[in-house]
């Protein structure tokens, strides 16, 4: 059982609001809820990869070394995956509104602390307690909406929610690349802080807090292994490709990850009142949903990390105009998740998630086949432009699907299940798209080093980044060392598409088989318990 203050159920779309026509006060209030929302999740998402652009800054100033760079940069991403789940559950049983607030506070503070840090060290703390704090924003802001809007506008304004969590990367990168570029590395928590501020502002003033009331003491133990699980999990993706598969740290990692996550299934099918209710996947649509944004979302963040080397090494842009070049993929992202509502009204969720899925992989197959050295941006911009409209297409119904198959008292739960699901699969895609880009990298270079001295051949053979940096200690060969680690880059990242297209064709199979039936595909919202009597029926 939940209660809220939420505003009472409005009789029309707050998209189909007529022109002209006089707004309620309690379609304003909704209003300022999506967008205090909003602008929460913008702050929480380009913090994930703002830090990418500014990777020789912080060496310089901080002194810092790759390894410990890494560090910086990883502590946010798994400090933020690994309380996902049991403080998206603190939210439901204590009130979302005042772990939102707190969230807010703590991740502002933190990312000023990090904006001043003069050592590795205390970047290192700043991020992680920066973390906590996203933490404890990410997954109250889907659950606010949930619990907030009418059914009827709910639908719409968790698809505005999914796009803003699609293209805050996007968003991040781009502003993070200005502030580099123009002012300093320190400035790109500007973004962040001030985002946070605003939220802060407008939430406090708009939105109401829920909470659920439950007999049953909160699930301490399957909050530890749930954080254990996903904190060990991609602890371990995250340092497997730079440590190395067999480094302690990275086994540690994963071995931890996989013994806390049969630890946890174990416990919660023991469990009267769970965490997370794990026969629920029993249900269509939430396998589906949770599949396919792990596998979609992998898949995006895999393309982030080819895109940048791309534009730098092979075209030779700058840092800012290389996050420039990905705005048409989020300007057509954004307006599509808004939309997908009602394609999925008409056509149903599940075939619009198996058409969304259809369009992606037509979009990296663009890629795979066009991408090249001469071609320059030309040849990528198809292929980013369809991906940003078939991820559009999906993000929402597969985040609906979600939200949709648990209780109103356990959308935070709902909400940072969501949420694992894309923190787990941009790790894994990273690990895996990337391993697959350095070894079709390396065995495309591996002919054109032969005659080179291996002092220099051996930094060509890592990475294109490696062979410009050679380059010039080569000689006559060195214009013929560029052009052949550009061409192998290219290479590497046309079989790591073809790996991405594979993976959006098992995602659509699974859709077609296993999705949510069709014969839910009227257009209404079926509640839980129905879905879960079809699933099992089924």
């Amino acid at each position: 059982m939940s209660t809220s203050d939420t505003p009472p159920v409005l009789g029309d779309d707050l998209a189909q609001q007529p022109s002209g026509e006089e707004i309620t006060t309690d379609e304003k209030q909704l209003r300022n809820i999506l967008i205090a929302m909003c602008t929460a999740l913008i702050a929480v998402i380009a913090s994930v990869s703002g830090l990418n652009v500014a990777q020789q800054d912080l060496a310089v100033d901080l002194g810092a070394s790759q390894s410990e760079i890494l560090w910086i940069i990883n502590a946010y991403t798994v400090a933020l995956a690994a309380l996902l789940m049991p403080i998206g559950a603190i939210g439901d049983r204590w009130g979302r509104k005042p772990i939102l607030m707190i969230g807010l506070v703590v991740f502002g503070l933190a990312s000023l602390g990090a904006a001043v840090a003069t050592t590795t060290a205390f970047m290192i703390v700043a991020r992680v307690v920066a973390g906590v704090g996203a933490a404890m924003i990410m997954p109250v802001t889907l659950s606010v909406i949930t619990s907030s809007f009418p059914p009827e506008a709910r639908t719409r304004a968790i698809g505005i929610w999914a796009g803003f969590a699609g293209a805050g990367g996007i968003i991040g990168l781009f502003v993070s690349a200005f502030m580099v570029d123009m002012v300093s590395w320190r400035w790109l928590f500007a973004l962040p802080v001030a985002l946070v501020v605003l939220a802060g502002a407008m939430a406090w003033r708009s939105v109401p807090n829920s909470r659920e009331h439950s007999e049953h003491p909160f699930d301490t133990v399957g909050s530890v292994l749930s954080a254990l699980a996903i904190g060990g999990l991609v602890l371990g993706i995250h340092e497997g490709p730079e440590q190395g598969w067999t480094h302690w740290i990275t086994l540690t990692g994963i071995v931890v990850g996989v013994i806390a996550a049969v630890a946890f299934v174990l416990w919660e099918l023991r469990r009267h009142d769970p965490l997370l209710d794990v026969t629920t996947f029993k249900n269509r649509g939430l396998a589906s949903g949770s599949l396919t944004l792990l596998i979609v979302f992998a898949v995006m963040f895999g393309i982030f990390l080819v895109l940048f080397p791309y534009f730098q090494a092979v075209i030779g842009w700058s840092a800012l105009r290389s996050a420039v070049a990905l705005l048409p993929m989020a300007f057509v992202m954004m307006p599509m998740s808004a939309v997908a509502p009602f394609v999925a009204e008409r056509i149903g969720s599940r075939t619009t998630m198996l058409s969304g899925v259809a369009i992606f992989a037509t979009g990296l197959a663009t890629l795979a086949l066009r991408a090249s050295v001469e071609g320059g941006y030309m040849s990528v911009l198809p292929g980013l432009v369809i991906i940003g409209l078939g991820m559009g297409l999906t993000m929402t119904p597969a985040t609906a699907a979600i939200t949709e198959t648990l209780p109103a008292d356990k959308q935070g739960v709902a909400s940072a299940l969501n949420d694992t699901s894309r923190e787990v699969g941009g790790a894994l895609g990273v690990a895996l798209l990337g391993s697959v880009l350095s070894a079709g990298y390396e065995s495309a270079i591996e002919p054109d080093l032969a005659g080179l001295p291996e002092e220099l051949a051996e930094p060509a053979r890592e990475g294109i980044g490696g062979a410009l940096a050679v380059a010039g200690q080569a000689g006559e060969q060195g214009p013929q060392l560029v052009s052949a680690a550009q061409h192998a880059f290219v290479d590497g990242w046309v079989q790591s598409m073809w790996i991405g297209v594979a993976l959006a064709g098992v995602t659509f199979a699974y859709l077609l088989f296993f999705g949510p039936k069709k014969r839910n595909e009227t257009g209404d919202v079926p509640t839980a318990q129905a879905e879960l009597e079809l699933a099992l029926e089924g």
